[in-house]
């Protein structure tokens, strides 16, 4: 037997894992690279954190873009940061399971009637040492899911951080619009006035209009408010803080392109690409592992042995004048009498099996979420492009006509009369377009971001369509 541990030891000290020198960073960064082509980095030393802040400088020097706004973010989000520690220590549990367990030295002396006797155990656990390959295969499966596990938080901060981009912009340019409105109002409303007091004008109108300009006041509020919170939605993700909060937006979200994307094999990719499904099959493959070795030692789940070596020293009352030296062998061996293992084993399987429906589960949910994002992305950008292409066109004409009747005043005929109100309703009709407008290109580049979400990351993406802004109605 002790032969056999001594020649079995070399070959599994050389099977003990080791630390990466990046702490398994280049898996990350690989990763992410392949599929949104950005730069992550694990900041551990002054020198990384320089370099990252240098970069991040840079990329705040002007008025910022998506791609900027994501790679700062994964370089300057600390909670980022802190999912690559948990890496550093899902490798450390890896590189601990691979080792041998460390041998027991057991020492006892007893005294007496002139002798003394001194003993020294080695002590072993036998079944430890030879499952250590087992082990060692399912603590590398772990690290593993790890590493991708860190790969899908990376990706979800950029996704986060897109949207969190787009939704700035358009609640700013939101806000915008509706400042307008009330500029346009607020000048109806002087113009009313006016008439009123030079004894013209109607007081319905004057009170509806004064109604209207109230409620858009409180709108605006509302809106700025919006704009507000989702700026700062933006700061989090980005972990900007002190000057750095000076950055800028641009002043409108990117224009529609000019043909959305062919048609994909959205199921087939995202089966293929996500990284909740690779995480879901190394997990399988690692409760394979374990539930192997569970089987493997249902009936020892201990077995030590130990080396003993005994000394008694010389004992003139039993007319022994030398030492005594002994030596031997222990095996402790656990008998399974009550606990035979079963139940261990059937939660194995049990765990195991689970494992399996999970996967199943998850490639369905796979399949559906990367259909309705594909699906919303083609229906959001017919909508912004009608909205883009038909409705704001037919808009402007009505406008235009409105404008020309209103300009030519007392010289249109009695039917094509237009007056102030009806002017000023036109103005608000058109600006409401503009917002809708607005709303909708927004809910067609969230929807490209939760496309990409959802052949990657998975998960339910976040409701990005909302209503489009409403403005309160005039008669």
């Amino acid at each position: 037997m002790k032969r056999l541990i001594f020649l079995a030891l070399p070959a599994l000290l050389a099977g003990c894992a080791q630390f990466s020198a990046d702490g398994g960073m280049d898996h990350v960064a690989h990763g992410v690279g392949k599929e949104i082509g950005k730069d992550v980095v694990k900041i551990t030393t002054p020198e990384q954190a320089a370099r990252a802040r240098e970069q991040v400088t840079i990329l705040l020097a002007g008025p910022l873009s998506a791609d900027a706004a994501v790679q700062i973010a994964l370089l300057n989000n600390r909670t980022l940061q802190a999912a690559y520690n948990d890496l550093g220590i899902s490798e450390a549990a890896y590189v601990q399971a691979s080792l041998p367990p460390n041998p027991t030295l057991s020492i006892m002396r007893i005294a007496g009637t002139g002798v003394a006797n001194f003993e020294l155990r080695l002590v072993e656990e036998i079944v430890s040492l030879f499952t250590l390959p087992r082990r060692t295969a399912i603590a590398a499966e772990r690290f593993h899911h790890a590493r991708l596990q860190a790969i899908s938080t990376t990706l979800r901060l950029a996704a986060d951080t897109r949207r969190a981009y787009i939704r700035a912009i358009a609640s700013r340019q939101q806000a915008g619009f509706l400042k307008q409105t009330r500029a346009t109002v607020d000048t109806a409303s002087r113009l009313i006035v006016g008439l009123g007091q030079a004894g013209g004008g109607d007081q319905l109108d004057q009170a509806e209009l004064a109604a209207f300009g109230a409620e858009l006041g409180t709108r605006v509020d509302q809106a700025e408010l919006t704009a507000r919170r989702d700026r700062e939605t933006l700061v989090r993700l980005l972990g900007l803080s002190g000057a750095d909060l000076a950055f800028t937006l641009p002043d409108a979200l990117p224009a529609l392109p000019a043909a959305p994307e062919p048609p994909l094999e959205v199921e087939i990719e995202a089966v293929k690409r996500r990284v909740d499904l690779e995480i879901a099959r190394r997990e399988v493959a690692a409760l394979a592992k374990s539930l192997s070795l569970t089987e493997a030692t249902r009936y020892v789940s201990m077995l030590q042995l130990a080396g003993i070596f005994n000394n008694e020293t010389a004992n003139p009352l039993t007319n022994f004048d030398t030492a005594i030296n002994r030596g031997g062998l222990q095996v402790d061996l656990q008998i399974p009498i009550f606990d035979t293992g079963e139940a261990r084993t059937r939660a194995a399987r049990e765990t195991y099996a689970r494992s399996i429906n999970l996967l199943a589960a998850k490639a369905v949910d796979a399949r559906s979420e990367a259909r309705i994002a594909y699906e919303s992305y083609r229906a959001t950008y017919d909508i912004a492009r009608s909205w883009r292409d038909r409705v704001l066109p037919l808009r402007q004409i009505v406008s235009k006509e409105i404008m020309l009747r209103y300009s030519s005043g007392v010289l249109a005929g009695e039917g094509l009369r237009v007056d102030l109100f009806k002017y000023l309703t036109d103005t608000r009709v058109r600006i409401a377009a503009n917002a809708a407008s607005l709303d909708a290109r927004r809910d067609f580049l969230l929807a490209v971001a939760d496309l990409q979400a959802a052949l990657t990351i998975g998960g339910e993406a976040p409701n990005s369509a909302e209503p489009a802004s409403s403005l309160p109605s005039m008669r």
